[in-house]
């Protein structure tokens, strides 16, 4: 059998059901062989970046590893945005990049590119493989170092004669599976003390409690201590929930930002966050002030960064809550019940950002899931859209790839397509990556892109007006009909002008398409987004 044709039947053994990318001369022998095997389905993108962040999302929600696949040369550069952001994220993705044949590296080859070293610090494990009968070992390896400790991205690229060259039957190995990382009886016991003696405190969760909301919840009610969210983890912990505090970082609460600054809790135990910039608002001294640290994380490389930590709990975070709170349970404490007390925003008559996405949430169905953009709408949409149900908001703070929420959508739909999906961008993000409706059209996907187009980069907008007191006029732009031309590309499309128009009947005609559908919502909104600190962070280098 051909070395990629091994390579294929060990993924297909693996439960892999997708591989994203688009097909080129240096990695056609991989597509060729995928003719016979109909458990894979490629997933041609438009652009390789798209794709990049489709496996990304389809990783994280199906909780399994993604594959993804670029040609040599620009094809693997133009997955490196995606591996980076997979790398933030902690999500198993193996990338596959085309090389040229072995014996002409070096030698200015097509589209010739050394990958390995471009990947070496974005990925866990990169390598060029030079040998046929090496190349299943390598992938076996890579995939193992992808699902292993704290999960992350990997690159293997393949050299187009090591790909086609013969090999004798290899015997397929299993996958590996992801053992839980726990602490010890005695961390989790003299955690638990701490956690009664100190009697007062905070919970600060980050994106890591993805599929653990339940358990955090759980231990707010054990304690009976405030649930404070990074912008990166809005979507788990439901607004109406009466512990809930509100989200801190960037385009916070008030109400989170004066615990976190004023607040007599003697505590704060960290779970799933590693206290970057965006969710402990520019690294405020204040979280951690006179209070007793206690951070419960997979990667240990989290503790004691920025602040020090009194209690680090290296554990994956369902199993090592579930452990502590029974723990707790065990030493007496009981859970208090609480019934949803919040209630929800109404829209005003004016048409702005804050009303329309409160508008089309009042449509939306409470499990829709929201892909977020970057731009100026998504700090409108951590500091107003309400959560209804855990894991329905995706928001990329993080690494704040442009257009990346758009493949998000994509990727989520394939992950569980049962689960609506709405993904929020703006004309920027779209201009990068909105032909991926298309993408969605040719595999009868069933996702909403709400496009925000305000005919300018938004947040670079209102951004730079802030920070130095002026705009250039080019961060404005010339009005595009994007809804024209998604009816030109055949994708069902609308466009709104007023908020009256923004109604049920047409939000669901949009979501009742066999594909995708757009909903252009045209609005310049004067309003400054909720990002000052944002901006004072960035005002303070240069003085």
């Amino acid at each position: 059998m051909k070395a990629t044709r091994a390579v294929l039947d060990y993924l297909k053994k693996g439960g892999v059901e997708y591989i994203f990318g688009i097909p080129a001369g240096s990695v056609n022998a991989m597509f060729d062989e995928l003719y016979e095997i109909p458990e894979i389905t490629p997933i041609i993108t438009k652009h390789e970046g798209a794709a990049s962040y489709m496996a990304c999302s389809y990783a994280k929600y199906s909780n399994s590893l993604s594959v993804c696949i670029g040609s040599s040369g620009p094809g693997g550069t133009n997955l490196v945005s995606g591996a980076a952001n997979a790398m933030r994220e902690h999500l198993p993705v193996l990338f596959f990049t085309g090389a040229v044949p072995v014996p002409t590296m070096g030698l200015n080859a097509s589209q010739e590119l050394d990958a390995k070293p471009v990947y070496d610090s974005i990925t866990k494990y990169s390598v060029t493989v030079q040998k046929a009968e090496d190349l299943l070992g390598e992938v076996v390896k890579a995939v193992e170092i992808a699902l292993s400790g704290v999960p992350g991205p990997v690159h293997v690229a393949l050299p187009i004669d090591v790909q086609l060259e013969k090999v004798t039957e290899q015997l397929i190995p299993d996958f590996p599976q992801k053992e839980d990382t726990i602490p010890t009886e005695d961390t989790i016991k003299h955690t638990a003390q701490q956690l009664i003696e100190k009697e007062t405190g905070y919970l600060f969760v980050g994106q890591g409690i993805r599929g653990a909301s339940e358990q955090v919840i759980e231990l707010a009610e054990l304690l009976d201590w405030p649930i404070i969210t990074t912008p990166q983890a809005k979507g788990y912990i439901p607004d109406d929930h009466p512990l809930f505090a509100g989200i801190f970082g960037f385009a916070g609460h008030e109400n989170a930002s004066q615990l976190m600054n004023d607040g007599e809790g003697k505590t704060l135990f960290v779970i799933g966050s590693s206290l970057g910039e965006t969710a402990t608002n520019n690294y405020n001294t204040n979280l951690a002030k006179d209070r007793y640290v206690i951070q419960m994380d997979f990667d240990e490389s989290v503790f004691n960064r920025k602040y020090e930590v009194d209690i680090p709990l290296k554990s994956d975070i369902q199993p090592g809550l579930r452990m502590l709170n029974a723990q707790l349970e065990s030493m007496g404490l009981s859970r208090t019940t609480y019934e949803p007390s919040r209630s929800f925003a109404t829209p005003t008559e004016e048409y702005n950002t804050q009303n329309v996405l409160h508008a089309l949430q009042q449509i939306l169905p409470v499990s829709n899931r929201y892909t977020i953009d970057i731009g100026e709408f998504m700090a409108y949409v951590v500091h107003h859209m309400d959560v209804f149900e855990p894991n329905t908001f995706d928001i990329n703070v993080h690494f704040g790839a442009m257009g990346s929420a758009i493949g998000g959508a994509i990727g989520s739909h394939l992950a569980e397509p049962e689960r609506p999906v709405t993904c929020i961008t703006g004309d920027g993000c779209f201009f990068m990556h909105g032909m991926e409706m298309l993408t969605a059209k040719e595999y009868n996907m069933n996702v909403l892109f709400v496009v925000l187009n305000n005919a300018r980069l938004g947040m670079v907008y209102h951004g730079h007006t802030l920070q130095y007191k002026r705009s250039h006029e080019r961060l404005e732009q010339d009005p595009v009909d994007i809804a024209a031309m998604a009816k030109a590309a055949g994708v069902q499309s609308t466009r709104i002008e007023d908020l009256h128009e923004l109604t049920p009947e047409l939000v669901n005609d949009l979501r009742n398409q066999d594909g995708p559908a757009v909903l252009e919502v045209s609005l310049v909104d004067s309003n400054i987004p909720p990002m000052g600190d944002r901006v004072k962070f960035l005002s303070s280098f240069g003085k």
